[in-house]
Order: C-alpha cells, then sequence, then structure tokens
C-alpha cells in the first residue's frame, strides 16, 4: 500500500486532505475531537522529515457559500494546541489568500485552508477545482477515509494531479488493513451485529455479508419490520412496511447460504418515546397496540451475548436500542460489553463508525476493542463490496 511511510517528506508541501468535519456546539467549541486526534502521526510524520503541511477539510453541509458557522477558524485554536504549533490559517481554499500563504510556508510549518464546501465545485468533483488545490503542493495526501465514498475534488479528482506523489495517510491505511481483515479471510466463527433504525440503509451490507458471515445478529429499529414481516404484533415501533417482503427474502437467503440469522425473542417496550416512559418486556412479536418497542430484552441479550463470546472475528454497525437514553442503553451497552470480552479472548473486533462508535464511546469501552472505524458512511460500502473513490485515486 502506498502510504506515507514511501515518502520523505524533506523540503516537500504536502496538501493532506483531512476528516475535520467535527461537532461544535452553540459557542462554537468542539465537542468531539477524535477525528483531528486521528489525523496527527500523518501530520507528525511530515514534519517530522523537514516538510511542510497543507490541511484540507470539509466542515457540515454549508449550502449557500461561506457561513461563518461553518467556517474551519473555530477549530484553528484546539488544532495549534494539539500540534503544539500556530498553525496559520487561509481565509479561503483557493485564490490569492491560500496561494500566498502556501508559498511562504516554511518546512517545520502548517496551514489550514478554509472550509472546501464553501465552493459547489468540491461536491461536483470539478476538475478545475481539483487542480487549483493541487497547485498549492508538491505531495498529494489522503487521510480522511469519512469520506473516501464520495468522489469529491479533494478527495478523488486532486490526486490525478499528482501520478507519482499521492499517498494515504496512517489513519486511511489502518483502516482499509482493518476492513481487509474482515472482509477478506476471517477468523471463523464470524459474527456481524447488525443494528439501527432501517433496513433499508443496511440490505446491501446485508446481502454481501451472507456470503461472509457464520452468524448475523440483528437487533435495533430494523428488527421489527421482520417480526411483522414474520406475521408479529409490534405495536407502534419502527416499522418500514415496504421492506417487509426484503425481511422475508433475506431470512431465506441466510437458510439457503447456512447462516445463523438471530433475530430478538423479547423487547423492551415503552408507551412513549421518552426516557420517562412507562417500560414493560414482552416477547418479540407480541408488543401492545399503543406500546413502541426500544430496546432488546433479557432472553435476547442472553442469546446474542453467548454467540458474540464464542466468535473469532466480529463486525460491529448500528445499536440494538435508543441507547441515548439510560433506560433503553441495557442491550446496546450489553452487545458492547460481550465485545469487549471476546476481544480479551482473542477475537478480532471491528465497530463500524457512526452510531456504533458513538455507543462504544458513550461506555467508555474504546480501547478495549480491536478498532474503532471513523468512517461509518465508507465503511459500511467498502464492506459492501464497492470500490471508494478516495482508494482508487491512489491505489491507481
Amino acid at each position: 500500500m502506498n502510504t506515507v511511510d514511501q515518502c520523505n517528506f524533506k523540503d516537500k508541501k504536502a496538501i493532506v486532505r483531512v476528516d475535520f468535519n467535527v461537532p461544535l456546539d452553540a459557542d462554537f467549541n468542539i465537542t468531539d475531537d477524535k477525528r483531528m486526534r486521528a489525523a496527527l502521526p500523518t501530520i507528525q510524520k511530515i514534519l517530522n522529515d523537514g516538510g511542510a503541511v497543507i490541511l484540507m477539510s470539509h466542515l457540515g453541509r454549508p449550502k449557500e457559500g461561506p457561513t461563518d458557522k461553518y467556517s474551519l477558524k473555530h477549530i484553528l485554536g484546539d488544532l495549534s494546541r494539539m500540534l503544539d504549533l500556530p498553525v496559520k490559517f487561509a481565509d479561503d481554499c483557493i485564490g490569492e489568500d491560500a496561494v500566498n500563504k502556501a508559498k511562504n510556508l516554511f518546512p517545520g510549518e502548517v496551514l489550514l485552508l478554509e472550509n472546501l464546501r464553501f465552493h459547489k465545485e468540491e461536491e461536483k468533483g470539478d476538475v478545475a477545482f481539483a487542480e487549483k488545490l493541487s497547485k498549492l503542493a508538491d505531495v498529494y495526501v489522503n487521510d480522511a477515509f469519512g469520506t473516501a465514498h464520495r468522489a469529491h475534488a479533494s478527495t478523488t479528482i486532486i490526486a490525478q494531479f499528482f501520478p507519482k506523489a499521492k499517498y494515504f495517510g496512517y489513519l486511511m491505511a489502518e483502516e482499509i488493513k482493518n476492513a481487509e481483515k474482515v472482509i477478506n479471510g476471517p477468523e471463523r466463527p464470524f459474527t456481524a451485529i447488525m443494528g439501527g433504525a432501517k433496513v433499508s440503509d443496511k440490505i446491501l451490507l446485508i446481502e454481501n455479508l451472507l456470503g461472509k458471515v457464520d452468524n448475523l445478529i440483528i437487533g435495533g429499529g430494523m428488527a421489527y419490520t421482520f417480526a411483522k414481516a414474520q406475521g408479529g404484533e409490534i405495536g407502534t415501533s419502527l416499522l418500514e412496511e415496504d421492506r417487509m417482503p426484503l425481511c422475508l427474502e433475506l431470512l431465506e437467503k441466510a437458510k439457503a447460504k447456512g447462516v445463523n440469522l438471530i433475530l430478538p425473542i423479547d423487547t423492551v417496550i415503552a408507551d412513549r418515546f421518552d426516557n420517562a416512559a412507562n417500560k414493560d418486556q414482552v416477547d418479540s412479536g407480541n408488543v401492545p397496540a399503543d406500546w413502541m418497542g426500544l430496546d432488546i430484552g433479557s432472553k435476547t441479550i442472553a442469546l446474542f451475548s453467548e454467540v458474540i463470546r464464542n466468535s473469532k472475528t466480529l463486525l460491529w454497525n448500528g445499536p440494538m436500542g435508543v441507547f441515548e437514553m439510560a433506560n433503553f442503553e441495557q442491550g446496546t451497552r450489553a452487545v458492547a460489553e460481550a465485545v469487549v470480552e471476546a476481544t480479551k479472548n482473542g477475537a478480532f473486533s471491528l465497530i463500524g463508525g457512526g452510531d456504533s462508535a458513538a455507543a462504544i464511546a458513550k461506555f467508555g469501552l474504546e480501547n478495549e476493542v480491536s478498532y474503532v472505524s471513523t468512517g461509518g458512511g465508507a465503511l459500511l460500502e467498502y464492506m459492501e463490496g464497492k470500490e471508494l473513490p478516495g482508494v482508487k485515486a491512489i491505489q491507481e
């Protein structure tokens, strides 16, 4: 793999695509800086070689050009503290200010460009825009796995202007390596744990995994569509009615492939969507008319945990219930703890970004699993068997 280790950056300027799309509160304080911390090893490698670093990223989804709310200047102070040096800032990612500041950048210095998405051309994958970005540096490094599934100007198109000088950053390389470990030749038994609200979000992933896993555990909101498809009553639980035939089809496919597809056998229900709601526990498919399922029940926890503990490879994507509410987090917490236990016993566990990453962080278990992905959508597409444009652009 073509990583930054293959390059000596001495006296070179590297333009690095990072994923600094971090959450900010109302006062522009960063509430989770994990994505920024993840990029530090790549930045340090370039600086230690005696190179200069130009960082580019998006932040949020600005609709109408430059908007103060989405300015990357809000993260400048934190970034400077993390790197222990004053990071320079260009008030646009292309144009005169960016060109001048990049030109005058010395080895050991870091320049942060303003939000790429202030230009519509970024998401359109515009070649002329990508070329302008490329003119700022000698080397291109992509370390933004979270956006690797988008063929944007800064993640994919720009690579063509660096035919002999394009590399994966450490984070990108690590993400690909861990995903490959699960996709290609996993140690068995291999168990995938799927949660989250919708079957439709995970169809392609489930179908691709059916050819690879020994066990497929399904929890979270999407389990209710399966329950209803099998003739159960689910009250006011989440339902994708149009996906019911598909659920039955997936059950058939699993059977045909000899995959153990495991659904919840009981569920924790509430009389409204509220942490303070009245709650009860019933068998799956037995939810009373005005109640909704918000977590997996205790029998299901025992069943899922047993399968997880006996696995050698684990992929977890999506919570088992509304883990943001303390009264409905038990299922997700129990699954997280079972994954940790399996990992301690030698299993390889990959946590697939998004809500699963948030859950594992909430329970303080991030360091007890093998790898937590920073890219929810990108990892899903990679697992679905799709080629990621951001990865392909470096490999070509």
